[in-house]
C-alpha cells in the first residue's frame, strides 16, 4: 500500500469519526436546549446532572475508553494476522464477561441508590435528595447497556466501519428528545414526572443504540458465542491492559462525582451549570481529538512492529498539529465570545440572561484546559497502540487530584460572586481545577512518550501562526457584534460566530497554515499541489528539530 494509499484511509477514518461524533453532538445540542428550556438552572436540573452522573460509573469504568485500550489492540492484531476464529472468540468472552459484570453492577445500583446518593451529593437538601434517588434507578439499567454498545464501537471500529458506532447515539439522544417533547409539550407535564419521563427515555434510547450496532458487529464477526472463560486466547492479556485503565477510569470517574459533590453544597443551580458547561467543553473535544485518536488506535495497533514506532511518532505529531488547528479557535472563541455560543443554545424558557453568565463563567474555566484534554487523548492511544496501559493510569491519578485540591479550594472563594438572584460562580472553581490538572496531564505524557518515540510533538511556528490567526478571528467577531442591532439569540450567533469562524480560515490561509485543515481531507479533495503540514513529510529544516508542545 503506498504512503499516499494509507493516507487517505487515516484521514477518511479521522472524517468519518469526526461525522458520526458531529451528528450525535447535533442532537446532543437540541436535547440540551429544549431541556435548558423545561429545567433551566432549577433543582430538577441539578438533580438530574447528579442522577445522569452517577451510574455512568459503569460507561466509564467498562465502555469505550477501557475497550478502546484493552480490546481493540488485541482484536485488530487477530484479524490483521487472519485468525478470524481467534478474534470471534476472544470477542465472545469479552462480551460475556462483560455483559454479566455490567448486569451485576447495575443491579446493586440500583438497590443502593439511596446510599450512593446520600454519600456523594449529601448537600442537596431531601426532596432533591428524593428525585435524584428514583431518576438513578432509572438510569443504571441505561448505562449497563450502553456497556454492551461500546464493545459493538469495538468491534466495527477494528474492521474500519467508524461511522454507524459514533452516528448510533444520536437514536439515544433522539428518544430523550421524544420525551420532553411528549412530556412537556404534548401531555403538559413539568417538575419531577417531567424529569422522570425523561430518564425513561434515556433508558430506551440506551437499548436502540446498543441494538443499531448489534447486527453489523454480528455479521463481521461470523457470528457469535457469548462465554464467561478467561482462559480464551487473549481475554487474559486484555484483563491485564484492563486492569490500569479500569483503575485509572475509576479514578477520573470518582472525580467527576465529586466535582458534582461539592457543586452540591455551593448555590442552587450550581450542578446545573457544571453540565451545561461540560456539554460544550466536551464537543470541540470529541469532534477534533477523539476523531483523530479513535481512527488512529486500530491502525497504529496493526502495525506496532517493523518501525511502528517510528510511524507513531510521526501520526502523534501531525494528529496534534491538526487538534490545534480548530482547538486554537474554539478555546479563544469559548473565552471571548463564549456568552455568544450559550445564549443561542441554551437562552429560552426558564434558562435566562443570569444562566446564560453563569454557563458562560464555568464554560470559559474548562476552556483553559480543552487543547489539554484534546491532545491528552491522542497521546493516551499512542500508548494504547504500544500496549502500554500503566503509564497513562499513572498520570490520571495525579491529574484527578490535583484538579480536586485546586477545584476545592477555588469554588468557596468564588462562590461569593453573584451573577444573577441566588446563582453564583462558585462551579468555575471546579472547571479552573479541572483545567490545570489538563495541563499537567499533557505534559507527563509527553515526557513519558518522549523515551518511547522521541521528539514529537507540533511545530512552534505553526502554533504561533494559529494563535495570531484565532486572536484576529476574535477582534473580528467581536467588531461584527458592536455592529449588529439587537437580535435573538441564536440570529446574533450565525452573524458574529460566522465571521468569526470565516476570519479565521482566511487568516490561517493567509498565513500558511490553513494545509492543517487539508489535512482532514483525503487527498482527491486537497487543493491542488497541497499537501497536508506536518511531522513526516519530506521537507526537513530547522523548523522540524525541537519541536514545542501547545
Amino acid at each position: 500500500m503506498t504512503r499516499e494509499t494509507e493516507e487517505v484511509r487515516r484521514t477518511r477514518g479521522s472524517l468519518t469519526v469526526g461525522g458520526g461524533i458531529l451528528l450525535s453532538r447535533i442532537t446532543g445540542l437540541v436535547r440540551e436546549r429544549i431541556f435548558a428550556h423545561f429545567f433551566g438552572a432549577s433543582p430538577f436540573a441539578d438533580a438530574w446532572r447528579a442522577a445522569l452522573r452517577m451510574p455512568n460509573v459503569l460507561q466509564n469504568l467498562l465502555g469505550e475508553g477501557t475497550l478502546s485500550a484493552s480490546f481493540i489492540p488485541i482484536y485488530a492484531g487477530m484479524e490483521e494476522e487472519d485468525r478470524s476464529e481467534a478474534s470471534r472468540r476472544f470477542a465472545g468472552a469479552v462480551f460475556g464477561l462483560l455483559t454479566a459484570t455490567a448486569g451485576a453492577m447495575a443491579l446493586l445500583g440500583v438497590l443502593l441508590a439511596p446510599v450512593l446518593v446520600g454519600v456523594f451529593f449529601a448537600g442537596f437538601d431531601a426532596d432533591r435528595q428524593a428525585v435524584t434517588v428514583g431518576l438513578v434507578r432509572i438510569l443504571f439499567p441505561m448505562t449497563a447497556v450502553l456497556v454492551l454498545s461500546a464493545w459493538c464501537l469495538g468491534i466495527l471500529n477494528s474492521h474500519r466501519r467508524f461511522f454507524l458506532s459514533y452516528a448510533a447515539p444520536v437514536l439515544w439522544n433522539a428518544a430523550m428528545i421524544g420525551a420532553l417533547a411528549v412530556g412537556g409539550w404534548g401531555m403538559g407535564l413539568e417538575g419531577e414526572p417531567l424529569v422522570r419521563l425523561l430518564a425513561w427515555g434515556a433508558l430506551v434510547g440506551g437499548a436502540l443504540q446498543f441494538l443499531v450496532q448489534l447486527p453489523l458487529a454480528l455479521r463481521l464477526l461470523g457470528g457469535l458465542r457469548p462465554t464467561l472463560s478467561t482462559q480464551v486466547e487473549g481475554v487474559r492479556e486484555a484483563i491485564r491492559n484492563f486492569t490500569p485503565v479500569l483503575a485509572a477510569r475509576g479514578v477520573v470517574n470518582l472525580s467527576g462525582w465529586l466535582d458534582y459533590a461539592l457543586a452540591a453544597f455551593l448555590a442552587t443551580g450550581a450542578v446545573a451549570a457544571l453540565g451545561y458547561a461540560q456539554t460544550l467543553y466536551i464537543l470541540p473535544i470529541s469532534l477534533f481529538g477523539m476523531s483523530v485518536a479513535a481512527s488512529e488506535l486500530p491502525e497504529l495497533s496493526r502495525r506496532r512492529g517493523g518501525g511502528g514506532a517510528q510511524v507513531l511518532g510521526q501520526e502523534v505529531s501531525r494528529g496534534m498539529e491538526r487538534i490545534a488547528f480548530f482547538l486554537v479557535p474554539s478555546t479563544l472563541g469559548y473565552l471571548i465570545l463564549g456568552d455568544v455560543v450559550v445564549a443561542a443554545l441554551y437562552q429560552t424558557g426558564a434558562f435566562g440572561a443570569p444562566e446564560v453568565l453563569l454557563t458562560w463563567g464555568v464554560l470559559a474555566a474548562y476552556a483553559l484546559g480543552m487543547g489539554a484534554s484534546a491532545t491528552s487523548r491522542l497521546l493516551s492511544s499512542a500508548f494504547y497502540a504500544l500496549r502500554d496501559t500503566r503509564t497513562p493510569a499513572r498520570i490520571a491519578y495525579l491529574r484527578v487530584a490535583l484538579s480536586l485540591g485546586v477545584g476545592a479550594a477555588l469554588m468557596l472563594p468564588l462562590d461569593r460572586i453573584q451573577v444573577g438572584e441566588g446563582l453564583r460562580l462558585g462551579a468555575a472553581g471546579l472547571a479552573l481545577g479541572a483545567s490545570l490538572g489538563a495541563w499537567v496531564e499533557l505534559t507527563l505524557l509527553r515526557r513519558a512518550l518522549q523515551r518511547s518515540l522521541g521528539s514529537h510533538g507540533p511545530r512552534g511556528r505553526v502554533l504561533g501562526r494559529l494563535g495570531a490567526a484565532g486572536a484576529g478571528a476574535v477582534l473580528v467577531g467581536v467588531g461584527v457584534r458592536a455592529l449588529l442591532p439587537e437580535l435573538h439569540p441564536i440570529m446574533e450567533a450565525v452573524g458574529v460566530l460566522g465571521a468569526f469562524g470565516v476570519a479565521y480560515l482566511v487568516l490561517t490561509r493567509v498565513m500558511g497554515v490553513g494545509g492543517s485543515v487539508s489535512a482532514f481531507l483525503p487527498a482527491r479533495f486537497r487543493p491542488q499541489g497541497t499537501r497536508p503540514e506536518g511531522p513526516g513529510s519530506e521537507r526537513t529544516g530547522p523548523d522540524d528539530q525541537g519541536r514545542e508542545g501547545p
